[in-house]
């Protein structure tokens, strides 16, 4: 028999779900809870095969996965308890989809542009000639900081001369006209 603990925010939700897996002649729903806290204690407590847990995602999402994870139709829900308590793993196709596009796009950007928002402020801050010393005054960091910071900048994009950190930063439009200091 698999066990299942179903979490999610919405009773509604929680009594489908039950509904559903309960017609199935080998699951059982152990519990349900609808928050993450009694979702932990109700997991420790029944120890179950499966947890149907609601994502949560936060706002702003890329992914926005929560409405695609619910579409799933009731033999592919069930197909998938099946597989996740028979120790496999499962993703619903649109959100594995959705996964991957954005996993692409971020080594993407990444590939563009390697440097952190901060990394960017220090080599925008050391191509207009600031010391480590200065650099750390003025961004409220350690001098530590601040030398460890370029140190990441010269070892991702390959540089080793501040001439090329200057030249870098010019080609990259990082020194445009306002932004002196």
């Amino acid at each position: 028999m698999i066990r299942v603990l179903i979490v999610d925010d919405h009773q509604l939700v929680r009594s489908g779900l039950r509904l559903l897996l309960e017609s199935e002649d080998d699951m059982t729903v152990e519990d349900e809870a609808g928050n993450a806290e009694d979702a932990v204690r109700l997991a420790r407590l029944h120890k179950p095969d499966v947890v149907l847990l609601d994502v949560v995602m936060p706002g702003g999402s890329g992914l926005d996965a929560a409405p695609d994870i619910k579409e799933a139709a009731d033999n592919e829900l069930v197909a998938a308890v099946r597989e996740v308590a028979g120790g496999g793993s499962y993703v619903h196709p649109t959100l594995g989809a959705r996964l991957a596009a954005a996993e692409a796009e971020a080594q993407a950007r990444a590939a563009a542009d390697p440097l952190s928002d901060r990394e960017r402020e220090v080599l925008r801050l050391l191509a207009l000639g600031h010391t480590n010393q200065e650099i750390a005054k003025m961004l409220f960091i350690s001098v530590r900081t601040a030398e460890t910071h370029r140190a990441h900048i010269m070892q991702k994009l390959r540089l080793s001369t501040r001439a090329e950190l200057v030249r870098y930063a010019l080609d990259h439009g990082l020194l445009e006209e306002g932004e002196a200091e």
